[in-house]
């Protein structure tokens, strides 16, 4: 295009402006693509209530109530305990045959040795698939974590599968049909009779649906005008943590996990009817060459939103031809071979995967707090990310990128090293370090996303930012596991967490600050962040976020 005709053009975000940047057809098309976010979210962590590990002990028949009571007070003397409570599937010895009279007292059973048991009562009115595939005792507790690791898994590949499909065919086509294909095998999980096949439709409901977010998130933020898209990444992102909310509101509803299904996958089928409600990205169609789509979408939102929009101004936008590479890009496999580009990007995927152990670790850890009501818990731990999404927005203008990432994992770090002195009865104490390392991970999460972004070359700047999403999934699919450590140690978890982040804390350190410096171009701009010119801060600046 000549030098004349750029003159000519028009770019997408001055249309937006002309038609309203964040007018009535915007606000509309928002709130559609934030209720398919809540529903994502609402089935994205169904697993913590439907593999949910219950409180349970040995059941002793003949010294039952009816019902039975989980904390009767014949259990200090029949049952073994350790600091989480009496042993799950250990007794002991007793033979009440030889008794006259049968009143559980201890002096009826012989401490000198335990059996196993193999009917139990529970503390909780609950039913997940601990019973229903008989997954009890310490030989199985770990088929409950692998749950939430197959689910990792099956996000892993399906956020990088439905990236390609979502540049083939659309964000909002994969937004769609991610989400209604990921309620039918979310659904079907109740009908399978073994816990193998529950893994199966465990993995691809999450395959499916893992994109999703990624794609709501897009079709947002791209439909609003540069000023409106901070707060509208804010807002679709403390979706999320509603959707989370909505989790344990119908897991505390309903108790079992085959209810809890129905009312969160259910409601996603009928986002079928967005193929004819919400818009595809104007950016997406306009890169395909698709001009007469975006224009009937930028018509219709001009038209909602009483905006004159002119036919030439439509004219100017489309008639603008994409650039094309003139053979002189760096490579990537150069940038590999940078001396500084190299150990950036493994310590930027270490922090991201760290981030993701916090952000997940915390989430599936708040349902096993000692003394405390696991919905509820997960509750408060999902609303805390909300005031986390708004801070990271004022601490990376306020304090720049490199001091607020230190600081996001300091805050995580130093509330799990406190929370190992807590007393186990001091439940207020405990949840209170547990919400603060909860906020500081969601502040660590938002602000290695626009670090990262900011620290790598124009051309590859995606690819990098792919690289190490994708080797953050890690983090999110070890962080099931970390249910285990506390069968070691009970603090274990936490001490692990404390590590990691005051690791990553000190790592931080070795990124250069990019807070109003110029993006990098080029392999020898980002090698050189720090003699880059500054330039003013933009309104525009989108700070995505984590989940």
């Amino acid at each position: 295009m000549s030098s004349s005709e750029r003159k000519k053009s028009i770019e997408l975000d001055e249309v937006i402006d002309l038609i309203g940047d964040f007018g009535l057809y915007q606000i509309v098309a928002v709130t559609l693509f934030i209720v398919a976010i809540i529903l994502h979210s609402a089935v994205h962590n169904a697993f913590v209530f439907t593999a949910l590990n219950l409180n349970y002990r040995c059941k002793i028949p003949e010294c039952e109530t009816s019902p039975p009571v989980y904390d009767a007070a014949f259990v200090a003397g029949a049952i073994p305990s350790n600091n989480l409570g009496p042993e799950k599937c250990e007794t002991y010895l007793y033979n009440f045959s030889s008794l006259e009279e049968i009143t559980c007292r201890p002096d009826e059973f012989d401490h000198s040795g335990t059996k196993k048991c193999n009917e139990f009562v529970y503390e909780m009115d609950a039913w997940s698939i601990l019973q229903e595939f008989h997954l009890q005792c310490e030989k199985n507790e770990w088929k409950l974590t692998l749950v939430g690791t197959i689910n990792g898994a099956g996000q892993l590949v399906g956020i990088f599968i439905g990236g390609l499909i979502a540049d083939r065919f659309g964000r909002k086509f994969v937004l769609i049909w991610g989400m209604v294909l990921c309620a039918v095998f979310g659904l079907s999980r109740t009908l399978v009779t073994t816990y193998e096949l529950f893994l199966v439709f465990e993995f691809l409901d999450a395959f499916f649906g893992s994109s999703t977010y990624i794609c709501g998130f897009v079709l947002g933020v791209e439909l609003v005008g540069p000023k409106k898209r901070v707060l509208t990444g804010i807002l679709i992102s403390s979706s999320y943590a509603v959707g989370e909310v909505v989790t344990a509101l119908a897991a505390w509803v309903f108790k079992s996990w085959k209810p809890i299904i129905y009312a969160l996958y259910g409601p996603s089928l009928f986002l079928i009817v967005y193929i004819w409600v919400i818009p595809e990205s104007v950016r997406w169609l306009l890169s395909k060459g698709r001009t007469e789509e975006a224009k009937v979408i930028l018509r219709r939102a001009a038209k909602f939103n009483d905006k004159e929009l002119s036919e030439s101004t439509l004219e100017k936008l489309t008639s603008s031809a994409p650039q094309h590479s003139d053979g002189n890009h760096d490579s990537l496999l150069l940038a590999l071979k940078s001396r500084v580009l190299l150990p950036r990007l493994l310590t930027c995927a270490f922090c991201w995967m760290v981030c993701a152990f916090l952000f997940y670790g915390f989430t599936l850890n708040s349902v096993s707090l000692a003394d405390g009501n696991p919905y509820l818990d997960f509750i408060l731990t999902s609303l805390i990310e909300i005031p986390g999404y708004w801070c990271s927005n004022f601490m990376l203008d306020l304090f720049g990128r490199r001091n607020s990432l230190f600081a996001s994992f300091l805050i995580t770090g130093v509330a799990c090293a406190v929370h190992v002195f807590i007393p186990i009865g001091s439940y207020a104490g405990g949840l209170t370090m547990f919400l603060i390392g909860k906020f500081g991970a969601t502040l660590a999460f938002t602000n290695v996303y626009v670090h990262t972004s900011e620290m790598f070359p124009t051309r590859m700047r995606q690819t990098f930012m792919g690289i190490c999403s994708t080797l953050g999934r890690i983090g999110s699919i070890t962080a099931p596991q970390t249910p285990l450590l506390g069968r070691l140690w009970v603090h274990l978890p936490m001490v692990t967490f404390a590590v990691l982040a005051v690791a990553a804390a000190a790592l931080s350190f070795l990124f250069p600050e990019t807070a109003n410096i110029k993006l990098p171009d080029t392999i020898e701009e980002a090698e050189n962040l720090s003699r880059l010119p500054k330039s003013a801060p933009s309104e525009d600046q989108e700070k995505p976020s984590t989940a």
